[in-house]
């Protein structure tokens, strides 16, 4: 017997019939779920942490995605859409986050077949089943969940589901800035000169960063991305001094590529290389950070570097260093998940960021993401755990998959059809945006 085997479509009749599909997340993969289900005429809500929806992409809106339109709306959403008149943009031009959200997330939440369904400042902090913790078994795919949440007024509640689907990413849990992943040694007496991860760097936080000397810890997208706005930024405020410190020895990880059909990402490491040879950016490469600590107003992040131990001193740090999944909230959830990247185990070896880039990704759906926990499904970016490959078209074939699996349409869930762009090379071992 496999796990395929104990995979139950969602019930249409008995105890679970009445109740919805929980979705846990109101981003685009959440939102895409959402509008799968509608089609399938399947019940659901949407639970999103944030106080709008899409409330992580808004925050790093003002950075441009390597995907044109064309690979960032999800079929089902734009069918629905367009049955109310609304046009897909431009297809051949990347949007900003911010362009994403305005243009089409919002749109697609505020529709008249999802908008009553959406709960926006509402974080799920536990799932369980009904009177059953992980360890029993008998009954337990026909036994409803229960999703714990609480709401913005700090108030605690528990809805109850016949499936749950969680799309909740990864943003908010980005990964430590100490090189063995443990929480670093004096962050808690650093933590007000350490910046997430994609800060505005030339709009909502540019005072922060003006004139200041800011490291950027991380060698992926994300940091690139930051490490151009400070050299913008540097041009305009001359005081302002801009440090990349990474872990391994080579400073230039997210590198250029003439078959990569995502123009945007193939020039990201071009760019921050002749930043390099420019001599606006100082490299410290070859850093293992072991804890960081108060030198007055600025800090000190200290670090193995060769044979001994080495010191940055800086104002502000840009931990750009990939992010994590949140799995407390899953603990009574029997979760099957790989060793090393924190994925679905058998998505794992398809997504390994030591093997495969964004575009190398074989399409995958319900199977992929089965776990002995019937009619649980993790999606989207936090599907990938720690790998940083994920593409936004990847996500919306994944959830169109599993809501085929949970209305029982067998032929639908087990056809993937998903064409990525051709690339070159994405991060191979930290954080990366965008898709």
């Amino acid at each position: 017997m496999t796990l395929l085997d104990l995979a139950p479509r969602v019930a249409t009749e008995g105890p679970l019939a009445d109740l919805p599909v929980v979705i846990v997340g109101a981003g685009p993969i959440g939102l895409a779920a959402a509008a799968n289900l509608v089609e399938r005429d399947i019940d659901f809500i949407v639970l999103e942490a944030g106080a709008e929806v899409a409330d992580s992409m808004r925050a790093w809106g003002h950075t441009r995605l390597f995907s044109p339109w064309k690979h960032l709306v999800d079929p089902a959403s734009r069918r629905l859409l367009e049955s109310d008149g609304w046009e897909l943009p431009t297809p051949e031009r990347a949007p900003s986050g911010a362009e994403l959200v305005a243009e089409y997330v919002a749109p697609l939440a505020a529709h008249e077949r999802l908008a009553p369904h959406i709960r926006t400042g509402t974080e799920v902090i536990a799932i369980s089943r009904e009177g059953m913790d992980r360890t029993r078994t008998t009954g337990r795919a026909a036994t409803p969940f229960v999703v714990r949440l609480r709401t913005a007024d700090g108030a605690i509640e528990e809805l109850n589901a016949r499936a749950v689907i969680d799309a909740s990413g990864t943003y908010r849990q980005p990964n430590s800035l100490s090189s063995n992943g443990l929480d670093l040694i004096g962050m808690d007496d650093v933590a007000d000169n350490v910046s997430h991860a994609l800060p505005d760097v030339l709009g909502r936080d540019r005072a922060r960063f003006a004139g200041r000397h800011v490291t950027v810890v991380g060698a992926g997208h994300s940091a690139a991305n930051t490490l151009l706005a400070l050299v913008s930024l540097a041009r305009d405020e001359p005081d302002t001094k801009v440090t990349w410190l990474i872990r391994k020895s080579r400073a230039e990880r997210v590198t250029a590529s003439p078959d990569d059909e995502l123009a945007g990402r193939a020039e990201l490491g071009s760019r921050v290389a002749r930043a390099v040879r420019r001599g606006e950016i100082d490299v410290v490469d070859g850093f293992e950070i072991v804890r960081a600590q108060r030198a007055g107003e600025r800090i000190e992040l200290v670090g193995r570097r060769g044979d001994g131990l080495d010191t940055v001193e800086t104002d502000i740090v840009v931990n750009a260093t990939g992010f994590r999944p949140n799995l407390g909230m899953l603990r009574e959830m029997r979760i099957e998940l790989d060793d090393i990247v924190e994925a679905p185990k058998r998505l794992a070896p398809l997504i390994d960021p030591n093997v495969h880039s964004c575009g190398t990704v074989d399409p995958h759906g319900f199977r992929e993401l089965i776990h002995p926990e019937p009619n649980f499904f993790i999606v989207g970016m936090k599907s990938y755990g720690r790998a940083p490959t994920f593409l936004l078209a990847t996500g919306y074939e994944q959830v169109r998959s599993v809501t085929a699996h949970l209305a029982g349409d067998a032929a639908s869930a087990a056809k993937i059809d998903l064409v990525l762009p051709a690339t070159g090379v994405c991060s191979t071992d930290e954080g990366s945006c965008c898709s």
